[in-house]
């Protein structure tokens, strides 16, 4: 059994992971990185999900790294794609023109960014990242800190020894936490626990928002990439949810409910339509490539990204589960999701009155898969660390803080973020919870846990509740989260503090604020933030 050390060993190689890395390796520290999949990037890369961003995040409101990688992916496509000038010239490229986000793009130019930008440190030694990784033990669990991580690799089943004065959870579902029995909480909190006049009068543990697995399609209109019946197709194609209020039919359908409104609406679908603008329906709602940005001819289709409530899979959590079970589940979300791409193909109701779309075809070669589906399934919550300080909803809901600009100006800040409170339906038969919030800071309790010393989340798994993940989960954020864990870790080892020490004490949170700005990191909103523009569509044409 390998034994390997390190200053910091992150756990989990998605988007907080990379940022933690960066930020350890950047302070001068040795990290090893470790990824359960073949690609680091997490919700970039392995789960195929371009950023979910707010309306201001071209001027302001993510971190500096943040930002080199925003303007790498750009880069990436103007040296090494067949550009129109008018495309190549613009600052503010979005290569899919997705509506949903103002930076829609393929996951394997993410991963080729993220890949550079650690690229140096790799090189130099300071940074080991193990793909194909997975834990499966920790050495002195129960104690205030723990020693050691033991690493299973996916595909020979050796196994590694990993130590380090300090571990970052950044695993997609907080798997490192019950390892190490830091203590957490999964689903939905009573109202008791939390205070928060949302949440339901009992705590429901499993209740948490649905996973998808996500896909990529082109289209060739004439010819016919029509897959096999999937084995669970006859379930799937009419499948209801059971959620309340009741789904208006079956879940592969163009029938569903507004998010915001729960009124009934029908979702509009049609690769043909010339120039889709804003919220003109699920083909450019993520499409990834819009071949009329590209040289003729070198795209005979648009590519777009599906990620759509068809495809949220509501049968079952993945948090608490054995392994054969949480196999299992995943396995039938993708039949869920090849269930749609087969109904796409063949009965889904065309604008014209006919049926199918038979020329729709996966690519999986742009997902590093056989199957056509995304890597890794795309997690929306996960376990989240009792912390020293929990985010709660009357802390950033614009509901409860009537006339206020901004959200609870916790002094303790490490971040901001914004993105409404938007929680899709859930295991428990839970519909949308979408609603307005504040642009909201990242407390520095929020990443402290209620006891041990040395592990800290570093991705979706702060001290927020199942309500207040819903806007603390996005890219931006868990970007924002895993950096300033990162730079915390090198921070107190470079001074011989503990996280606990640093966010105990108002002097030394403060030097360690002015450490995290000096490296890019915005800790404040403006005071006279216009919410107006914050809008995540407000970019979309």
């Amino acid at each position: 059994m390998e034994t390997l050390t390190a200053d910091v060993a992150v756990i989990g190689g998605g988007v907080g992971g990379c940022a933690a890395a960066l930020a350890v390796a950047e302070a001068g520290r040795t990290v090893v990185l470790t990824e359960e999949t073949a690609w680091i990037g997490g919700q970039f890369t392995s789960q195929a999900v371009p950023p979910d961003e707010h309306g201001w995040i071209e001027r302001f409101g993510c971190t500096r790294n943040y930002r080199r990688f925003r303007e790498g992916v750009r880069a990436y496509y103007r040296e090494h794609y067949p550009l129109t000038p008018e495309a190549r010239e613009n600052p503010r490229l979005n290569p899919g023109n997705g509506w949903v986000s103002p930076l829609c793009h393929e996951p394997r130019v993410a991963l080729a960014v993220l890949e550079a930008m650690l690229a140096p440190h790799v090189s130099s030694g300071r940074v080991r990242v193990l793909r194909h990784h997975r834990p499966i033990a920790v050495r002195g669990a129960g104690a205030d800190r723990i020693e050691a991580v033991v690493l299973r690799a996916g595909r020979s089943g050796r196994e590694t020894v990993v130590r380090a004065p300090y571990f970052l959870d950044a695993t997609e579902n907080g798997d490192l936490l019950p390892l190490a029995q830091v203590e957490y909480v999964t689903g939905a909190e009573a109202r008791a626990q939390t205070g928060e006049p949302s949440a339901p009068e009992e705590a429901a543990p499993r209740n948490v928002q649905a996973f998808s697995m996500c896909f990529v399609l082109e289209e060739h209109r004439g010819e016919d990439h029509v897959i096999p019946a999937p084995e669970r197709y006859d379930f799937w194609r009419t499948y209801v949810p059971r959620l309340s209020p009741a789904w208006p039919g079956p879940l592969l359908g163009w029938a569903g409910l507004n998010p915001r409104t729960m009124q009934l609406m029908r979702y509009n679908f049609d690769p043909h339509q010339e120039k889709p603008g804003l919220f003109s329906g699920l083909w450019a709602f993520r499409r990834i490539i819009d071949r009329a940005q590209f040289e003729a001819g070198a795209y005979a289709s648009d590519v777009c990204l599906v990620n759509w409530p068809m495809i949220d899979y509501l049968e079952g959590d993945l948090l608490s589960v054995d392994d054969a079970t949480r196999a299992a589940r995943i396995w039938d979300a993708k039949q869920l999701s090849l269930s749609m791409v087969r109904w796409l193909q063949t009965e889904a109701p065309r604008p014209d009155g006919g049926a199918g779309w038979p020329g729709l075809r996966l690519r999986p070669d742009l997902l590093g898969t056989d199957d056509g589906l995304a890597m890794a399934p795309y997690i929306r919550e996960a376990r989240r660390i009792r912390a020293v300080k929990t985010i709660v909803e009357q802390d950033v809901s614009a509901r409860f803080r009537p006339g206020e600009t901004l959200a609870e100006r916790y002094p303790d800040s490490v971040g901001i973020g914004y993105y409404r409170i938007d929680l899709h339906p859930s295991t428990g038969g839970d519909n949308y919870i979408d609603v307005p919030s504040l642009p909201f800071r990242i407390p520095l309790g929020a990443l402290i846990p209620v006891r041990v010393d040395n592990v800290l989340p570093a991705a979706k798994n702060i001290g927020t509740t199942h309500l207040t993940n819903g806007c603390y989960r996005l890219h931006p954020v868990e970007w924002n989260i895993g950096e300033a864990a990162g730079a915390l870790c090198a921070y107190c080892l470079e001074r011989g503090l503990t996280p606990r020490a640093v966010q105990a004490d108002a002097e030394r949170t403060r030097a360690f604020q002015v450490h995290l700005e000096a490296r890019g990191v915005e800790l404040v909103w403006p005071e006279d933030v216009n919410l107006d523009d914050g809008d995540p569509h407000a970019h979309a044409r």
